[in-house]
């Protein structure tokens, strides 16, 4: 979608901001990973999260936690409660300018889809033992609308 469909998109349907964040300890993440190893890798994260974490040994269980502060980060934006989906159908993507977006498969593309959802914003950072994100959504739905069945 261009930027003048969105603003037009945006101009003509109501519309709000959903966010959510989350805070992850990595030292947590890094005791799971030494812990479970290839288990706990393959349960929650793509092959391409896994393939760009393990590239950097030293920044691995980092690089883990933003991610996994991600997905939880985006859990919170599609206003889900007590709602199983497999954590691989949320995945955090390297652009090529370095930049991090989010790409939602199956479940929870069609949630995000039925939420409204009309573009999300990734932000992700880590420093000492903390990683973050934070998820920004514009979205047409109301505040009255959940994800929840």
């Amino acid at each position: 979608m261009t930027a003048q469909a969105l603003t037009s998109s945006v101009a003509a349907t109501p519309v709000h901001l959903v966010v959510g964040i989350d805070l992850v300890q990595i030292s947590d993440v890094a005791r799971s990973l030494d812990a479970l190893g290839d288990r706990y890798m393959r349960r929650l994260f793509t092959d391409g999260e896994i393939a760009y974490c393990t590239a950097s040994p030293e920044m691995s269980s980092a690089r883990f936690a933003a991610r996994f502060a991600a997905k939880e980060a985006t859990l919170k934006a599609l206003r889900l409660h007590d709602h199983g989906l497999d954590w691989r159908a949320i995945e955090v993507r390297q652009t090529p300018a370095g930049w991090c977006d989010l790409q939602l498969h199956g479940e929870a593309a069609a949630l995000a889809d039925r939420a409204g959802w009309i573009s999300a914003s990734l932000s992700l950072s880590h420093e000492g033992d903390y990683a973050t994100a934070m998820v920004g959504v514009l979205t047409r739905s109301n505040d009255d609308q959940r994800n929840v069945e």
